[in-house]
């Protein structure tokens, strides 16, 4: 079975955990800082095996060299947001955090496929590539999986449908900036611009930028990691599985959508060497400056990096 290693035994992390375990995608490794927690977690999963009828196995460490000679590596490592905090203010914190993992990552798994989900997501991935040297097509981040995801369970409930028949797209910074794109949001193929009104898509992708805020406020002590973790199972997935699913995940531009040196929310195929193919979107004018005011964003938090990106 393939090798996955969770770095982070919070909540996003131990459920990612479980649902991978569940789906048989591989044995898991989930290492954290905190003694005696990725350990209670791993065996309390185990145990769950024999009555979900799952084989994967699952240990708990808070040693670095358990992670040796991992697959794929997720990332869930770092302070969540409070209520009032954006994602920007987790910055500073976050960045120390995910310099100390990503050179243990580069120790102990130089070969690993690698996603990042701590937040500011686009930031963090950038400065995983970058401390980690590994190939960018190897090391993106889960963004616009989570966020089309959101979008598409606010359509499903305004249109009494089923969410499985919507394909959602969503581009751009994981945060106030990201791009919804109605024009290639479909319901059976059927773009929404023809099955909402304009201003009934307007509420939809308000409620979609504000998807993360939404949950922390009403947690008032935590953050959202039902759907994060989901969106990052949806990926390993795609990659232990080499099953060249096309999905918005967070990824290394060079000179695609005009940007290069940043990691931007984009569509792409994903299979077993990471982010095979970046599939550019012909976008209208004002998508494109949406993106682009995006994309500004992104620059700007990476460019305060300064000190920490060698």
């Amino acid at each position: 079975m393939p090798k996955i290693t969770i770095i982070g035994a919070g909540a996003v992390g131990a459920t990612a955990a479980q649902r991978i375990v569940e789906k048989e995608l591989g044995d898991v490794v989930l290492t954290d800082i905190v003694e005696g927690l990725p350990q209670g977690k791993a065996l309390d999963l185990l145990e769950a095996g024999p009555l979900f009828g799952y084989d994967s196995k699952i240990t708990g460490t808070n040693d670095y060299r358990d992670i040796e000679g991992s697959d794929v590596v997720v990332i869930t490592a770092g302070i969540a947001r409070k209520p009032g905090m954006t994602r920007e203010d987790l910055l500073k914190i976050n960045a120390k955090i995910i310099r100390e993992v990503s050179q243990n990552i580069a120790r102990y798994s130089p070969d690993s496929i690698v996603i990042t989900v701590t937040n500011p997501l686009d930031i963090m991935t950038y400065l995983t590539m970058k401390t980690t040297g590994f190939p960018p097509q190897r090391v993106f981040g889960m963004s616009g999986v989570l966020d089309s995801g959101r979008f598409a369970s606010f359509i499903a409930l305004e249109l009494g449908c089923s969410v499985r028949d919507i394909s959602a797209m969503v581009l751009g910074g994981h945060g106030d900036t990201m791009v919804p794109l109605p024009r290639f949001t479909t319901v059976l193929g059927v773009p929404i611009t023809e099955l909402l009104p304009q201003e009934t898509i307007r509420r939809l992708i308000e409620r979609t930028v504000n998807g993360g805020a939404e949950i922390v406020n009403l947690l008032k002590t935590g953050s959202a990691f039902y759907a994060p973790s989901a969106a990052v199972t949806n990926m390993v997935e795609a990659v232990v599985k080499d099953t060249k699913r096309i999905l918005p995940v967070c990824a290394y531009l060079n000179g695609e959508y005009g940007r290069k040196d940043i990691y931007l929310g984009v569509p792409v195929k994903l299979g077993k060497r990471g982010v095979e193919e970046i599939i550019e979107l012909k976008l209208t004018q004002d998508e494109k400056k949406a993106l682009d005011r995006s994309a500004d964003a992104v620059s700007q938090g990476i460019a305060s990096l300064s000190g920490l990106v060698s």
